[in-house]
């Protein structure tokens, strides 16, 4: 089939324009004709011939309903135009040759057996969707090659990959996982193992193989990423996280009390801390104690980042946070030849203005940002100042919060003396307004507050709210760079790059189960984290091809999709008192094939295999 164009003319414009009618060929003699299917319109969406014929093939596959492993990658537009005019053709009931000889080939290849229409029954049967997704990306990742180079045999390479996508698809303990594996997934059938042969001691031995060669496996797929993709690295982001224990982990050496991103407070943490590049990929990781400071990180990781960068005689320019972000580190960065950007740790209170240019600019929620460089008198760094309408009504609405907390608090404190057992003594009270003032350190400021007292009692407590300043600082930050001749606009949007590790911690921590972490060994944890990481990379490889195609799924998402397509055993009686067994795998629903199409992956692992026909006793 092919699409042929046709001139027409406009009866209101009298202009001509192109329109588009799927044809197919046929001979009569030793003459060939074109026969029109039907009438495609305009296509305007449509704008080369490439794409034309890529929207004929796929419209020819879905009629004659083509069983084929390797399909054509096609995008969501053609894809859709594809389905739509399908299914125009179907409820037309229009016949095309191309339909005849497939139905007659196909009647050729009918199978036609009598069976017990009531002895048929769907058995075993198991999620494939997501396994299938993710085990040909890990195939792309070609990590399989690296194991081999590694020395590995076949078997432990297999559990090694399972493992990985096991993560990706079903993040729990070693001991869950090998359940989902035996009752639930058809990952193992993939590798043509079976269920019952994968137990949780495979799982920790495969995930702790995996992380004693971490440094090489993570250098290869920061490497082979940038390959596949055709990446540069021309800016990278590093960023720390940490995640906690269940447990009292005695005797750990990395896990220790600190503050808890996750406010837990009452349990030991461990450190990560990630370099990715603008893309999202792993460039460089390291397990670290969970008492280390931000801060303190930044200097080990950068000796590492020429080996896991494929930039060399530019280097990548370093975007951090402001934790990180201390006079020493941005020092380090400069005596190591990095450029950076990153969030000054404080405010600045006296400084120049360069030009009154001033940028308006907008985030991604379409609110404004005013933005223009300023000096500061001293420093050899460029700084922009940065006024965000969103940040501002945040920081008035906290202030707000806080202020109605504060003055709710001195009210209840003031009814205590009022009441029989209440706090009365002066220096009780004095303690308790200081305890307060602590708490809310950000609204006390705005208050005066008088204490009456008589022999040692209080009897009143008075305080005001001092005079509304207008708050020139709310919504204000700076951006602090050693960069030269950038403009507001790309600094503003290089240092919003730093989006994406925050995006890569969220996966991590949501969607891979990251914490908590259970493992009592510190040997056993760092490797937990480090198959986190991999089925990160396998995840965000996935994601990343979704993307390119506008499909912005987040993984849960795409799980939830791919989880529909299933593989099962349908087994029925023949007349003969024998059994006819087949494994079949699921047509894959819109959704699933969009996620296929997009990625270029085969959507089916395979259609059917006749297992046996035994005897029925």
């Amino acid at each position: 089939m092919f699409l042929k164009p046709a001139n027409k003319k406009d009866k209101n414009t009298g202009k001509n324009y192109l329109y588009y009618k799927l044809c197919e060929s046929y001979r009569i003699g030793n003459k060939t004709r074109h026969r029109t299917i039907i009438t495609l319109g305009k296509l305007e969406e449509i704008k080369t011939n490439e794409e034309r014929k890529l929207l004929a093939d796929r419209i020819e596959q879905l009629l004659i309903n083509e069983q084929v492993l390797f399909t054509t990658t096609v995008s969501p537009d053609i894809e859709k135009f594809a389905r739509y005019f399908y299914a125009l053709i179907k409820r037309k009931n229009i016949r095309s040759l191309a339909i005849i000889k497939a139905e007659a080939k196909r009647e050729e290849d009918k199978d036609y057996q009598e069976v017990d229409l009531s002895s048929i029954t769907l058995e075993d049967v198991r999620e494939v969707g997501c396994e299938w997704l993710c085990k040909q990306a890990v195939e792309e990742l070609d990590i399989r090659t690296f194991l081999q180079n590694q020395g590995w045999d076949k078997s432990k390479i297999d559990k090694a990959l399972l493992h990985i996508i096991s993560k990706a698809t079903y993040p729990a303990s070693e001991h869950k996982t090998a359940q989902w594996i035996n009752d639930n997934s058809s990952v193992a059938e993939l590798f043509n193992m079976e269920p019952c042969t994968i137990n949780r001691s495979h799982l920790y031995k495969a995930c702790n193989m995996l992380y004693n060669i971490h440094d090489e496996l993570e250098e290869f797929l920061s490497v082979r990423t940038n390959e596949l993709f055709d990446l540069g690295d021309k800016i990278i982001l590093n960023d720390l996280t940490n995640t906690y224990f269940e447990g009292r982990k005695v005797g750990s050496k990395l896990a220790k009390f600190y503050k808890s991103k996750e406010k837990r407070s009452d349990a030991k943490l461990i450190a990560l801390a990630l370099v990715v590049n603008v893309e999202g990929f792993v460039k460089y990781s390291k397990i670290l104690r969970g008492n280390i400071a931000d801060c303190k990180t930044l200097e080990a990781i950068v000796k590492h980042l020429s080996a896991r960068t494929s930039s060399v005689s530019i280097k990548p320019i370093v975007v951090i946070d402001a934790g990180i972000a201390t006079d020493d580190n941005l020092l380090m960065l400069k005596s190591n030849g990095y450029q950076y950007v990153c969030v000054s740790r404080s405010k600045l209170k006296e400084y120049k203005q360069v030009n009154t240019n001033i940028v308006k600019l907008y985030d991604r929620n379409e609110q404004p940002i005013e933005v223009r460089w300023v000096k500061k008198e001293g420093k050899d760094d460029r700084y922009l100042y940065v006024h965000s309408h969103t940040k501002a009504l945040k920081e008035s609405s906290m202030y707000e919060h806080y202020s109605e907390h504060y003055e709710e608090e001195l009210k209840n404190m003031e009814q205590s003396i009022h009441k029989k057992r209440g706090t009365k003594k002066y220096e009780k009270v004095l303690e308790r307004i200081g305890r307060i003032k602590e708490r809310y350190s950000t609204a006390n400021k705005h208050y005066d507050i008088n204490v009456e007292a008589k022999d040692g009692i209080v009897v009143k407590i008075n305080w005001k709210r001092k005079p509304a300043k207008t708050r020139s600082s709310e919504g204000v930050y700076f951006l602090r760079t050693n960069l030269q001749e950038k403009d507001e606009k790309t600094m503003w949007n290089i240092y919003n790059t730093i989006r994406e590790i925050e995006a890569t911690f969220r996966t991590l921590k949501s969607d891979l189960s990251l914490r908590p972490i259970f493992h009592q060994k510190d040997e056993n944890s760092m490797a937990h984290l480090f198959l986190s990481i991999l089925a990160y990379t396998v995840v965000n490889t996935i994601r990343y091809k979704l993307k390119k195609h506008g499909i912005h799924h987040d993984w849960q998402n795409i799980v939830r999709i791919m989880n529909s397509q299933k593989v099962g055993t349908i087994t029925m009686n023949q007349r003969n008192n024998k059994q006819i067994n087949k494994r079949v795998c699921s047509i894959p629903s819109a959704g699933v094939q969009e996620i296929y199409t997009a990625t270029g992956y085969k959507s089916m692992p395979f259609y059917q295999k006749i297992l046996c026909s035994p005897n029925v006793e």
